[in-house]
């Protein structure tokens, strides 16, 4: 079992309610990354609900989580003959952490849909041309998450930006493990790089507040190529808007969060 698969594994343990583990195999300082905390959650949606795809998942991140054990109690909405949605609160220590709004779906079902894609995947080279170590300054730092995946990006954070251009990263990414991407993998995929904001802003810590996943498409190819953008930076708070694509160009998923200036 990949390490992915190993630390978001949930027990039924009564009606809609579940228990998990925290492990700080995802941990960026001392607190869970927060794509991953959203993956425990769903693996308890995903046990409740008929259909196979998480279509959107949007996540209210309520206090900090950290390792140990959580329970993850699910409400079924709605059982839909296409689209079927529960909520779900991720607790420890009887205080709520995270609170989740979840519809899926097949995927599968939709293929024979009109098609019209007015955007395309970031121009990169190929994952094998560049190397994470070649990129002083893109890579997270030397925690535990930044263990987990493996990014090889197509610019450095400290790059200068243009006149006029927006704060923009994209590069290659997988799982460091060789485990191949699916639908559950993506919403720790969308939060796996390093806040866009860090190409105006000196680093620091970036809590997120909200964070909304669309999934389009069930991943196909063992890398996926990512791209982050920020617009607008003030009141204290930033959104921070992602697409992942897989090796054939195709739409997996889109993401947006919302967050605090860094700390």
């Amino acid at each position: 079992m990949y390490e992915f698969d190993e630390d978001t594994v949930v027990e039924q343990v009564g009606p809609g309610v579940f228990t998990g583990r925290l492990t700080d195999r995802w941990d960026i300082g001392s607190v869970p990354n927060g794509g991953y905390v959203l993956a425990v959650a769903l693996a308890a949606v995903r046990r409740t609900l008929p259909a196979p795809d998480p279509l959107t998942v949007t996540v209210h991140y309520l206090r900090p989580a950290a390792p140990g054990p959580v329970q993850v109690h699910v409400e079924t909405i709605k059982i839909g003959r296409q689209y079927s949605t529960a909520s779900a609160r991720l607790l420890q220590n009887g205080k709520e952490n995270a609170r989740v709004l979840a519809t899926y779906g097949d995927l599968s079902a939709q293929m024979s849909a009109p098609t019209h894609v007015f955007g395309a995947a970031p121009e990169l080279p190929p994952p094998e041309a560049a190397t994470a170590q070649s990129t002083p300054g893109f890579v997270p730092p030397a925690t535990a998450f930044g263990r987990r995946v493996e990014i090889r990006p197509g610019r450095t954070i400290f790059d200068p930006l243009q006149p006029g251009e927006p704060p923009e990263l994209s590069g290659w990414l997988r799982f460091a493990d060789g485990r191949p991407p699916d639908v559950h993998a993506l919403p720790v995929l969308v939060d796996a790089f390093p806040p866009v904001v860090f190409r105006v802003l000196p680093p620091g810590w970036v809590p997120t507040i909200e964070l909304t996943v669309q999934v389009r498409a069930r991943p196909v190819s063992e890398w996926v190529r990512c791209r982050f953008r920020t617009r607008f930076i003030f009141g204290g708070l930033l959104e921070e808007d992602g697409e992942v694509w897989d090796e054939n160009g195709t739409l997996l998923a889109l993401s947006r969060q919302l967050a605090a200036l860094p700390r």
